[in-house]
């Protein structure tokens, strides 16, 4: 029998946290995922089920919904990525496909993605440095897709000033962490 032991997209046993300055990066490792796309003709179908999961509105164009126990993010017209603790919804897709049914096609994404969160007084600059996206203007709530070190990720604003979330892929999970790292270390 084998004797596996589960490690993080950054390679550990336990997540990575970095600290510079008053900025924290903590790597995410308790996230279940799950994509949502409405199927052709069933979009309000489908958008009254996830709002039944959600217990909100699924979110709008650059929008994420932090609410728990689910939080979903706005990834284009009629698709979403939803996201529950994983100690909890470890089969999120299951879950959601079996309320949602034949109004969406639903897919496993826990292990396709990373994820960092930023949190301190200076993530403004920070951000400033690791993409494009004009933190300033980003309230609560807000989300975009971004490049990040030639990754496409997304970035999900909890507090412009001092939250702030970064999904990626998982198979770039060092390089992404590089660059977050890089970028704390020069801004600060």
């Amino acid at each position: 029998m084998h004797s596996l032991t589960p490690i993080t997209a950054l390679g550990g046993t336990a997540p990575r946290v970095d600290q510079v300055a008053g900025v924290t990066c903590t790597e995410i490792t308790d996230l279940a995922l799950a994509s949502v796309a409405a199927r052709l003709g069933k979009e309000k179908a489908c958008a009254k089920a996830l709002k039944a999961v959600l217990k909100a509105a699924p979110p709008d164009a650059g929008k994420a919904l932090l609410a728990q126990p689910f939080s979903a993010v706005w990834m284009g017209p009629d698709q979403w990525m939803i996201g529950a603790d994983f100690a909890t919804h470890e089969d999120l897709a299951e879950q959601v496909k079996a309320t949602l049914k034949d109004a969406a096609s639903v897919t496993e994404q826990t292990d396709a993605w990373c994820g960092f969160d930023l949190a301190g007084d200076d993530v403004r600059p920070v951000m400033e440095l690791l993409c494009n996206v004009n933190i300033r203007a980003m309230t609560g709530g807000d989300a975009t897709r971004t490049s990040i070190h030639h990754l496409g990720c997304f970035v999900i604003c909890g507090d412009p000033q001092s939250f702030i979330r970064i999904l990626g892929p998982r198979a770039s999970a060092g390089s992404l962490h590089h660059a977050i790292t890089t970028a704390m270390a020069s801004a600060l």
